[in-house]
C-alpha cells in the first residue's frame, strides 16, 4: 500500500486497479500516510493558505428531480424562495466588509434567473466589488449563456459531475443526460472559466471502481476546483433511507483527489461538517484548501436544506467567518484573503480542454 501511495505521490499516476487496490484495501496505517502525502502536495501548490469564499444560496427553486436532493421539484414540502438582486448585492456588501473578496452564487436550476437576470446581476457585483472573484453555480446552461455571463464578469463556475459512472448518474438524475451534463463542463472550460467538478461519496449502489472512475474523470478533466462530500439523506427524497457516505471514505478520496489532481483547489465542504464535528478540519488535514462560509440571509437558510441535518444554518455571518479563521488556524493553516485563484489558472491562464 505505501508504494503504490509513494508512486501516486511521486509520479502522479495509477492505474484504475491500482486506485481501486487503495480503496478496498487500506488501512489506518495507510490512511495516515495518505493524509500525510496530500499535506505535503497541498503545501508544494499553495502553502499553508487556505481560502474563503462567501456562500450566497439565492434561490431553492429547482427544476430538476435528483433523488438525492432536498430541494428537488417533486418536494412539495419545502418551503421555495428566491432572492431579490438588492438582496444578493447586499450579502455581497456584508461579505465584503467582513473581508471575503471570493463570493459563490447558488442556486437550484431555477429557470426565472434568465439570462439577462443573471447577467445584470454579475455586471452589479463587478461594478461595486472590482476586486473579488464571481463563482456561478446555477446547473447546466446553454453555451451562449456561459459566454455571456463569462462576458459579463463572473470568473468560476462550479458544476459537479457527481458521478462518472453513466449507469449511476442515469438512475439518481430522472431526464437528465449524462452526455449534456459532461458538455458543459467541457463548454466551461473553453469559454476560459476556472471551472470546478466534482462527486458525492457513498452514493447507493455506488462502487470502488465508480469512484476511482470519478477520480480518473477529475485527472482528464483537470478542473481548478473539486468538490467531494458524503451522500447524506434527505427525509423528503427517494433515498431517505438509504445509507449515507463515511468519514473515512470522504477523506480518503479527498486526499486521493488532492494527489491527482494536485494544483487543484478541494474545499473542505459543509457536508463533511455536518456528519462529523471536525469534519472540515480533518479535511484540511487531508488535502482540502477552501472553506465557504455562509452569507444567505438568515430568513432563507434553513430553506436550502440538499441534506438533513445542514450545518452552520443559525450563525451570523461574522460568527461564520471568524469562527472559520480559528478552525483554520486550530489545525496549522493561515487564512488567504485573496481571491484564491487555482495555481494553474495563476501560471497558465486559459487551459486546454479535452475532447
Amino acid at each position: 500500500m505505501e508504494k503504490l501511495l509513494v508512486k501516486l505521490y511521486e509520479e502522479n499516476e495509477l492505474s484504475r486497479d491500482e486506485i481501486v487496490h487503495i480503496i478496498n484495501e487500506i488501512d489506518a496505517a495507510g490512511k495516515k500516510k495518505l493524509y500525510d502525502l496530500a499535506r505535503m502536495k497541498q503545501r508544494e501548490y499553495y502553502d499553508d493558505h487556505v481560502y474563503l469564499r462567501g456562500l450566497i444560496e439565492f434561490s431553492n427553486i429547482c427544476r430538476r428531480n435528483c433523488l438525492y436532493c432536498g430541494i428537488r421539484r417533486s418536494n412539495r414540502n419545502v418551503e421555495r424562495y428566491r432572492l431579490k438582486k438588492s438582496q444578493i448585492v447586499q450579502c455581497c456588501e456584508e461579505g465584503y466588509q467582513l473581508g471575503y473578496r471570493s463570493f459563490v452564487l447558488q442556486s437550484g436550476e431555477d429557470n426565472y434567473y434568465t439570462v439577462h437576470r443573471l447577467t445584470a446581476l454579475v455586471e452589479k457585483i463587478r461594478a461595486n466589488f472590482p476586486d473579488v472573484a464571481i463563482t456561478l453555480s446555477v446547473g447546466e446552461r446553454d453555451e451562449l449563456t456561459y459566454q455571456k455571463l463569462y462576458d459579463a464578469g463572473a470568473d468560476r463556475y462550479l458544476l459537479r459531475h457527481e458521478t462518472a459512472s453513466r449507469r449511476l448518474y442515469g438512475i439518481l438524475h430522472p431526464k437528465a443526460s449524462y452526455d449534456e451534463r459532461m458538455d458543459c463542463l467541457r463548454v466551461l472550460k473553453r469559454i476560459g472559466y476556472q471551472v470546478g467538478s466534482g462527486f458525492m461519496v457513498g452514493l447507493p449502489k455506488q462502487t470502488a471502481e465508480d469512484l476511482a472512475d470519478d477520480l480518473l474523470f477529475l485527472k482528464e478533466l483537470n478542473p481548478d476546483m473539486i468538490g467531494i462530500g458524503p451522500f447524506i439523506p434527505h427525509s423528503e427524497t427517494p433515498l431517505k433511507f438509504m445509507k449515507g457516505g463515511s468519514l473515512d471514505q470522504t477523506l480518503v478520496m479527498i486526499a486521493l483527489a488532492r494527489l491527482i489532481v494536485p494544483d487543484s483547489l478541494i474545499p473542505a465542504t459543509t457536508a463533511i461538517g455536518s456528519i462529523h464535528p471536525l469534519g472540515r478540519e480533518l479535511a484540511l488535514n487531508a488535502g482540502a484548501n477552501v472553506v465557504m462560509p455562509n452569507l444567505s440571509p438568515m430568513s432563507v437558510r434553513s430553506k436550502y436544506e440538499l441534506y438533513d441535518n445542514k450545518i452552520c444554518t443559525t450563525d451570523q455571518p461574522d460568527q461564520c467567518y471568524h469562527c472559520m479563521e480559528r478552525r483554520i488556524e486550530s489545525v496549522g493553516f493561515k487564512v488567504n484573503r485573496g481571491r484564491g485563484d487555482s495555481y494553474r489558472y495563476l501560471t497558465q491562464g486559459k487551459i486546454d480542454v479535452i475532447d
